[in-house]
Protein backbone atom coordinates (compact mmCIF):
# COMPACT_ATOMS: atom_id res chain seq x y z
CA UNK A 1 0.00 0.00 0.00
CA UNK A 2 1.30 3.07 -1.04
CA UNK A 3 0.80 6.29 1.57
CA UNK A 4 -1.33 9.13 0.87
CA UNK A 5 -0.89 13.14 0.92
CA UNK A 6 -3.47 15.46 1.32
CA UNK A 7 -4.31 17.11 -2.12
CA UNK A 8 -3.42 20.56 -0.18
CA UNK A 9 -0.06 19.15 0.67
CA UNK A 10 0.64 18.25 -3.06
CA UNK A 11 -0.58 21.12 -4.38
CA UNK A 12 2.18 23.10 -2.15
CA UNK A 13 4.62 20.16 -2.65
CA UNK A 14 3.80 20.04 -6.38
CA UNK A 15 4.26 24.42 -6.27
CA UNK A 16 7.70 23.81 -4.90
CA UNK A 17 8.63 21.70 -7.52
CA UNK A 18 9.29 18.94 -4.68
CA UNK A 19 6.90 16.50 -6.63
CA UNK A 20 5.78 15.06 -9.91
CA UNK A 21 1.84 14.83 -9.93
CA UNK A 22 0.66 11.80 -12.63
CA UNK A 23 -2.68 11.73 -13.56
CA UNK A 24 -3.96 8.18 -14.35
CA UNK A 25 -7.73 9.25 -15.51
CA UNK A 26 -8.31 8.17 -18.82
CA UNK A 27 -8.46 10.22 -21.61
CA UNK A 28 -12.23 10.49 -21.90
CA UNK A 29 -11.86 11.91 -18.04
CA UNK A 30 -8.86 14.53 -18.45
CA UNK A 31 -11.36 16.22 -21.36
CA UNK A 32 -13.36 17.16 -18.65
CA UNK A 33 -11.18 18.46 -16.04
CA UNK A 34 -7.35 18.55 -15.23
CA UNK A 35 -5.44 19.20 -12.47
CA UNK A 36 -2.56 22.27 -13.44
CA UNK A 37 0.61 20.64 -13.45
CA UNK A 38 -0.47 17.23 -13.45
CA UNK A 39 1.27 14.69 -16.23
CA UNK A 40 -1.29 12.37 -17.93
CA UNK A 41 -0.62 8.72 -18.34
CA UNK A 42 -3.83 6.68 -18.34
CA UNK A 43 -3.84 3.79 -16.62
CA UNK A 44 -4.80 1.73 -19.19
CA UNK A 45 -1.92 2.78 -20.85
CA UNK A 46 0.98 3.07 -18.12
CA UNK A 47 2.24 -0.24 -18.84
CA UNK A 48 2.97 0.74 -22.02
CA UNK A 49 4.53 4.50 -21.46
CA UNK A 50 7.84 5.73 -20.20
CA UNK A 51 7.59 7.65 -17.56
CA UNK A 52 10.97 9.02 -15.94
CA UNK A 53 11.86 7.07 -12.89
CA UNK A 54 10.66 8.93 -9.24
CA UNK A 55 13.49 9.98 -7.23
CA UNK A 56 14.60 10.60 -3.52
CA UNK A 57 14.70 14.22 -4.27
CA UNK A 58 11.46 14.06 -6.51
CA UNK A 59 8.79 11.11 -5.69
CA UNK A 60 6.16 10.89 -8.11
CA UNK A 61 2.42 11.55 -6.99
CA UNK A 62 -0.53 9.41 -8.68
CA UNK A 63 -4.23 10.67 -8.81
CA UNK A 64 -7.40 9.64 -9.88
CA UNK A 65 -10.98 10.49 -9.49
CA UNK A 66 -11.87 9.43 -6.10
CA UNK A 67 -8.41 7.81 -4.37
CA UNK A 68 -10.06 4.11 -5.28
CA UNK A 69 -8.22 3.50 -8.70
CA UNK A 70 -5.17 4.85 -7.06
CA UNK A 71 -5.27 2.34 -4.25
CA UNK A 72 -6.30 -0.33 -5.97
CA UNK A 73 -3.80 -0.52 -8.53
CA UNK A 74 -0.60 0.77 -5.85
CA UNK A 75 1.48 -2.45 -6.99
CA UNK A 76 1.08 -1.59 -10.51
CA UNK A 77 1.58 2.30 -9.86
CA UNK A 78 5.04 1.58 -7.77
CA UNK A 79 6.31 -0.39 -9.99
CA UNK A 80 6.02 1.70 -13.19
CA UNK A 81 7.12 4.96 -10.68
CA UNK A 82 10.92 2.84 -10.13
CA UNK A 83 10.90 4.74 -6.88
CA UNK A 84 8.93 6.81 -4.03
CA UNK A 85 5.29 6.90 -5.33
CA UNK A 86 2.43 8.56 -2.73
CA UNK A 87 -0.92 8.96 -3.51
CA UNK A 88 -3.54 11.92 -3.53
CA UNK A 89 -5.96 10.78 -1.09
CA UNK A 90 -9.18 11.62 -2.29
CA UNK A 91 -8.12 11.92 -5.62
CA UNK A 92 -9.28 14.98 -7.89
CA UNK A 93 -12.83 15.39 -6.43
CA UNK A 94 -10.94 16.00 -2.99
CA UNK A 95 -8.19 18.21 -4.63
CA UNK A 96 -11.51 20.36 -6.31
CA UNK A 97 -13.51 20.20 -3.02
CA UNK A 98 -10.02 21.68 -0.95
CA UNK A 99 -10.32 24.68 -3.54
CA UNK A 100 -7.38 23.90 -5.67
CA UNK A 101 -6.62 25.30 -8.91
CA UNK A 102 -8.51 22.71 -11.80
CA UNK A 103 -8.84 23.39 -15.39
CA UNK A 104 -12.25 22.47 -16.57
CA UNK A 105 -12.82 21.79 -20.61
CA UNK A 106 -15.97 21.38 -22.51
CA UNK A 107 -18.10 18.31 -21.23
CA UNK A 108 -18.36 15.30 -23.30
CA UNK A 109 -21.64 14.00 -23.82
CA UNK A 110 -20.67 10.73 -22.63
CA UNK A 111 -17.00 8.98 -21.86
CA UNK A 112 -16.38 6.71 -24.44
CA UNK A 113 -16.32 3.62 -22.64
CA UNK A 114 -20.50 4.39 -21.79
CA UNK A 115 -21.34 4.73 -24.98
CA UNK A 116 -19.64 1.82 -26.62
CA UNK A 117 -21.29 -0.06 -23.68
CA UNK A 118 -24.85 1.63 -24.72
CA UNK A 119 -23.58 1.05 -28.59
CA UNK A 120 -22.62 -2.97 -28.19
CA UNK A 121 -25.44 -3.34 -25.94
CA UNK A 122 -28.36 -1.93 -28.17
CA UNK A 123 -26.67 -3.70 -31.00
CA UNK A 124 -26.96 -7.28 -29.29
CA UNK A 125 -30.83 -6.94 -27.77
CA UNK A 126 -31.74 -5.66 -31.45
CA UNK A 127 -30.64 -8.41 -32.47
CA UNK A 128 -31.83 -11.13 -30.59
CA UNK A 129 -35.12 -9.29 -30.84
CA UNK A 130 -34.60 -8.96 -34.68
CA UNK A 131 -33.76 -12.88 -34.80
CA UNK A 132 -37.20 -13.54 -33.44
CA UNK A 133 -38.81 -12.24 -37.18
CA UNK A 134 -36.08 -12.74 -39.28
CA UNK A 135 -33.57 -15.22 -37.68
CA UNK A 136 -30.48 -14.05 -39.95
CA UNK A 137 -30.25 -10.86 -37.63
CA UNK A 138 -28.95 -13.54 -34.73
CA UNK A 139 -25.17 -12.91 -36.58
CA UNK A 140 -25.87 -9.10 -35.66
CA UNK A 141 -25.55 -10.25 -31.93
CA UNK A 142 -22.40 -12.77 -32.63
CA UNK A 143 -20.34 -9.76 -34.61
CA UNK A 144 -20.91 -7.67 -31.74
CA UNK A 145 -19.81 -10.10 -29.35
CA UNK A 146 -16.83 -11.38 -31.51
CA UNK A 147 -15.96 -7.60 -31.52
CA UNK A 148 -15.98 -6.85 -28.05
CA UNK A 149 -13.47 -10.15 -27.71
CA UNK A 150 -11.60 -8.79 -30.55
CA UNK A 151 -11.05 -5.56 -28.82
CA UNK A 152 -9.97 -7.09 -25.40
CA UNK A 153 -7.23 -9.10 -26.40
CA UNK A 154 -5.87 -6.53 -28.94
CA UNK A 155 -7.28 -3.23 -27.85
CA UNK A 156 -8.11 -1.93 -30.70
CA UNK A 157 -11.99 -1.37 -30.79
CA UNK A 158 -13.66 -0.54 -34.12
CA UNK A 159 -16.69 0.74 -32.46
CA UNK A 160 -14.50 3.71 -30.49
CA UNK A 161 -12.84 4.92 -33.26
CA UNK A 162 -16.43 5.10 -35.18
CA UNK A 163 -17.78 6.85 -32.10
CA UNK A 164 -15.22 9.42 -31.75
CA UNK A 165 -16.20 10.69 -35.36
CA UNK A 166 -19.77 11.38 -34.11
CA UNK A 167 -20.80 15.31 -34.19
CA UNK A 168 -21.66 14.96 -30.37
CA UNK A 169 -17.64 13.95 -29.45
CA UNK A 170 -16.53 16.14 -32.24
CA UNK A 171 -17.19 19.95 -30.10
Amino acid sequence: MLPSLSPVEVYKRLKAGEIRLVDVREVDELATISVPGAEAAPLSALPFLKLDPATDQKPIVFMCHSGSRTRSNADVLERVAGGPALLVLGGVEAWEKAGLPVERHEKCPLPMNRQIQIGAGSLVLFGLLASCVFPVFIWLSAFVGAGLIFAGLTGFCGMAKLLAKMPWNNK
